[in-house]
Order: structure tokens, then sequence, then C-alpha cells
């Protein structure tokens, strides 16, 4: 085997599936034409809220009436609303430059009680799958007593919902391609189920590999399960990329479709999951997609680096039902036996214990945000972060200046070849208050890093969550807390690897940034929690 010549670069082994195929990008037509058609609708919709004011322009004293009533009814909602002060900001700004069409746009879409329907129903579905969260008290003794230190965030963990587990074996992949090769070797030995599912789905030659390994599973009678979100999938499938899946007898699920009305129109709420089980006994997770620059079979951004882990274990069954719980919000009518998905083997008995998390909008408590935070507050050493982008409110500044101040070592690494570039604006903007305040911040220099992933010396946290509004606030996320102290250490090697080959950006180079620069991120971050 040929070792890589720097740690980033794939691994040559010509054993490995992987390394036989090649890459594509396909970017469907009839997905852009859905997309092109619901823009140009919506962009219509929109057009008569924008128009509304001067259409209704021969009614001055009554347009003014109404104007200030709506007004006040946005302020008071707003003052109300429990979510974050930028999120208000940015609401505050659209009702302030578009008088009446901006208050009608967010008694569309920016109430927290907007959704109140769909949630009451969702929040329904979600309690089938809570019955059958067991929790074990003589474990979580087991754990306080063995470890005093971390099993509080364990408790916190369990106090919001995510039972303790033990009796696990976790790797860690430090790419995304690592992850794929074992995924597929994996997905090859299925008996009796797989359930994946993922927020990018697009057809290429990883997705080629995986349908093939699947489709010959399903003519074994293993039953498959698949499910993407309508968002992520929509440019880079066909047309007809579901119907054809379930004539192959895969059962498939489409997460909130887009739809082609404002009123309905939800750009957020998406599933942002990624999740493989298999047979029970199995799970994946991580920052990865269904797509051929996930695996570094193409380039697009450069070298694509992605983190995940495997898990073999009594975490497994928490992870198929986080799986569960989602195919059946997206099939609200569907009420699935979860007791014939329990794991089909018994674990050897070991230490190993970690937490599957697993959140959404509907959740008023927002537990991923606050075991973030927990991770910056328990830190005592060092606390490092990879995240491709770096929004965060003013009281997840402050806990990471608050440790670099109380002696930790605080790094965060983010792209240095950006996939979208005004949320890169955005986060570079971010970076000013944090270097001043001795956050050292690098940046990802062979290209583009896509891991969502969390460590200090005692905890880690690897799954999809990125480091901004949108994964705390508005899509549903998971991942897997492990205080395992063997897979940290690889985590914090793959941390040590990954500082070596980026570029440590500077307070001196963030000020120096042209001017131009300077006006554009100050405009685009007043709506940074909308981006």
């Amino acid at each position: 085997m040929e070792k890589r010549k720097y740690w980033s670069d794939p691994v040559i082994d010509e054993e490995r599936m992987l390394n036989r195929m090649t890459g594509r990008i396909k970017n469907s037509l009839s997905g852009f034409l859905r997309v092109c058609v619901v823009a140009l609708i919506v962009a219509f919709q929109m057009l008569l809220l924008l128009l509304l004011p001067f259409l209704l322009h021969q009614y001055t004293v009554y347009f003014y009436v109404i104007l200030e009533i709506v007004s006040l009814i946005v302020i008071i909602s707003l003052i109300n609303d429990m979510r974050s002060p930028a999120y208000k900001i940015a609401w505050i700004a659209i009702c302030l430059a578009l008088p009446l069409s901006g208050e009608i746009m967010y008694l569309l879409w920016g109430k927290t009680d907007t959704n109140k329907k769909i949630n009451g129903k969702l929040l329904k579905v979600l309690e089938h799958g809570d019955r059958y969260k067991e929790y074990d008290k003589q474990l979580e003794q087991e754990f306080q007593e063995k470890h005093p230190f971390r099993s509080r965030m364990s408790a916190y963990l369990v106090s919001e919902g995510f039972p303790l587990t033990k009796n696990n074996d976790i790797q860690y992949f430090s790419m995304g391609e690592d992850a794929f090769e074992s995924m597929l070797a994996d997905l090859d030995k299925a008996e009796r189920f797989i359930l994946i599912d993922f927020f990018i789905v697009a057809e290429g030659a990883l997705w080629d590999a995986i349908h093939e390994v699947c489709l010959r599973k399903i003519k074994e009678g293993v039953e498959v399960k698949f499910m993407y979100d309508d968002f992520g999938a929509m440019i880079r499938t066909n047309k007809y990329f579901a119907k054809e899946l379930r004539e192959e007898g895969f059962q498939v699920t489409i997460f909130n479709p887009i739809h082609k009305y404002t009123d309905k129109l939800y750009m957020n709420y998406r599933t942002h999951q990624k999740i493989v089980v298999i047979d029970g006994n199995i799970g994946y997770t991580g920052g990865f997609n269904i797509a051929d620059e996930y695996a570094n079979l193409i380039q697009r951004f450069g070298v694509w680096k992605d983190t995940g882990v495997r898990v073999v274990g009594d975490a497994v069954w928490w992870m198929t039902v986080t799986f569960l719980q989602m195919w059946e919000m997206g099939n609200e009518k569907v009420c699935e036996d979860f007791e014939k998905y329990r794991p089909s083997m018994k674990f050897p008995q070991n230490d190993v214990y970690c937490h599957v998390l697993a959140d959404g909008p509907i959740n008023k408590h927002n537990p991923i945000e606050m075991v973030y935070g927990q991770m910056i507050q328990y830190a005592r050493k060092y606390l490092y972060v990879m995240t491709p982008y770096l929004i965060i409110e003013k009281d997840m500044q402050d806990a990471l200046i608050l440790a670099v101040k109380s002696g930790v070592d605080v790094r965060i690494i983010t792209p240095y070849i950006p996939d979208k570039k005004s949320v890169k604006l955005v986060t570079n903007y971010n970076y000013g208050f944090l270097l001043a305040n001795g956050v050292r911040i690098f940046e990802y220099k062979p290209g583009f890093i896509h891991a969502k992933c969390i460590l200090n010396e005692e905890f880690a946290i690897v799954g999809s969550i990125n480091m901004d509004y949108r994964s705390f606030y508005l899509h549903y996320e998971n991942g897997i807390w492990l205080s395992n102290q063997e897979v940290v250490k690889k985590i914090r090697k793959d941390f040590d690897d990954t500082f070596s080959v980026c570029e440590e950006v500077t307070y001196e180079q963030w000020l120096a940034r042209p001017t131009s620069m300077k006006v554009m991120q100050a405009f685009l971050n007043v709506f940074s929690t909308l981006l």
C-alpha cells in the first residue's frame, strides 16, 4: 500500500473498492427545472407582496393604519420570541426595509408558532419512538462512580432524552473515503435490514456502489429503508429517482418536499442527519453525504475532508430509534414496529460509554447547542473544533473567550476553499472578535473541510452538527458523544495532523481585509441567521 504524500491525500490501495471508481458530477436537468419553476412561482408571489404598498397607495390612510397594526403585532411577537437576538434583528431589518411585505413575510415564515400545527403532529409522531427509550439507572450510577467529572455532562444528556450506553466498539474515520469503504463492506454483509438517511444524495460513482449493494441485498430478502431530504437531493437526482427505487424494492421517503407556495415553503426544517444502520448491530454517522466529492472521487473544492464513526454495540439501537422516528415524521400515517429492528446479536461487555444525540427545530430545549456549550465549559487544557461554517451567537463566542482567558487552548478549523462564498464571508466576519480575544483559527489549506467535530481532553462529539445557527436551531441533526480515551486520542491525533496542513489566521490579517469585503460582511452578518 502506498502511503499518503501528506495526510489529507487518499490512500492508494488497488484492493480498495473506491480506488477503482471514477467519480462524476451529474446535475439533473429535471431537478434544475423544478428548482427554476418553484423559484419563479415563489418569486411571483414575493413580487406581489413587495408591490402591496404601491397597489394600496390610493388607500393611504387605511394602509397606514393597517401597517401600524401589523408592525405592532410583529414587534410584540419578536420581543416575546424566545429565539436569539440575532434572529430578531434580522427580521426587524427586513421589516424596516420592506414595510408591510416584510411583516407579511415574518408572519409567514418567521414566527415561532408559524408551524405550530405541523410541530404538534410531529411531536405526537416522536412520542411513539420515545416509548422505546430505556434508561438504565444502574448504568448511570456505575458511570458516575467511575468517572465523576464526565458523568456531569452525561447526566445532562440523560435528562434531555439521550440514554447512556456501554458495550460499544467505536472506529473513527478521519476521511470520508475511509468511512465509505468500511460502510460498503458492512452493507454487503447485511442479513435483515438496512436503514439509510442522508441530507444530500447525488447520482455518481459512490451512489452507484451503494445502490448496487443495496439492490443485491433486496434480492436476497433484506429490507432497505432509504430516506433523503428533498432540498439536498433535488438538483443531483433525476425526476424519477424515488419512483425507480421503489420499483426496485426500496422503501423510500423524501423528507419535507419543497413546496411551490410561499406559505408552505420551508427552506428550513430539513433533515441534515447522516445515519446508516445495518441489522441493528452496526451504525455509521458523520459529516459525509452520498456524493462523489465526499469520498474524494472528484475534486470540487480541493481535497474534501470529512469525519465519521462506525459504532458496533448498544448505542446502535438509539441510532435505529432516531432513524425510525425521522422515518415516521416523513410518513405521518406510518407506524413502524420498532421491535423488529432490535439488534440481532449480544455485544461483548466493555466500558466504552457513549450517547446518541438527535435534535431538531421542534425541540424547545435545544440540547445540542447546550451540549456544545458544555464541551467548551468543561475543557481544562484544550478545545478543538472542526466546522465548515462558523456562525455562532454572542453567548457561545463569550464561552470560547472565557475558556481562553481561563488558560484553555482553543482552536477552530474552517475551510480555506469555501463551498458557499456568502457563508464563508460571514464565517470570516466571525473571526474578528474571537481572534482579538485569543481564540486561534486555522484554515484547511488543501481544500474544503466539511467535518463536524468538537473535542476536549475528556469528550468528543462527531456527527452532522455544524457550528452555526442553522444546525443549532433550524435543522434535524445527530451525532455521537463519547468519552473513551482511546478514541479521544485518535481524534486528537487527527486534529494535530490537520493543523499541520492548515494556515493560521492572525488578527492583523483579519484587520487588513479589503474595505469592500468589510462592507459586504457587515451587511450579510445582519442576516446570518437566515443564510
